[in-house]
């Protein structure tokens, strides 16, 4: 049923929860999952500047898979990363239906504070214009 999941992934506490789910599917299903990180294409110039001198851009955020990585690697479970740029909904959304994903796992809040007090959240987005079931995780 649930063959191939997409798992959106931020580093955020609620992501780590989504992790649990996304293994409970895929031991269930037999499935494979691919972690989706997308770099907001309005923070990318940002952080790029402010860690300009520092260890590489893209190794300080795979560090924040770190965890998600390790969970998926001590379940057994087969995984891909794939780290994307744009605005989180709309991109997660068009790689979604792009790529015939069975599920979509996705948490209800991610790193952004601003989302806990307006409506229209990544997670929202992609619950409504996703092709797919999405399972939103609390």
């Amino acid at each position: 049923m649930y063959k191939k999941i997409l798992l959106a992934s931020d580093g955020s506490e609620h992501s780590h929860r989504t992790t649990e789910h996304a293994i409970s599917l895929s031991k269930a299903f037999g499935s494979t999952v691919e972690v989706v990180y997308v770099k907001d294409s309005a923070k990318v110039k940002s952080d790029t500047l402010h860690n300009w001198n520092k260890v590489g851009i893209t190794d300080l955020q795979r560090d924040k898979f770190a965890t998600v990585e390790q969970k998926l690697t001590e379940a057994g479970i087969s995984y891909e990363l794939t780290f994307l740029s744009g605005d989180p909904g709309p991109t997660l959304v068009d790689y979604a239906n792009k790529n015939d994903f069975d599920i979509v796992l996705i948490g209800s809040r991610g790193l952004n504070a601003l989302q806990e007090m307006v409506l229209g959240s990544v997670s929202h987005k992609v619950a409504k214009r996703a092709n797919c079931p999405v399972l939103i995780i609390k």
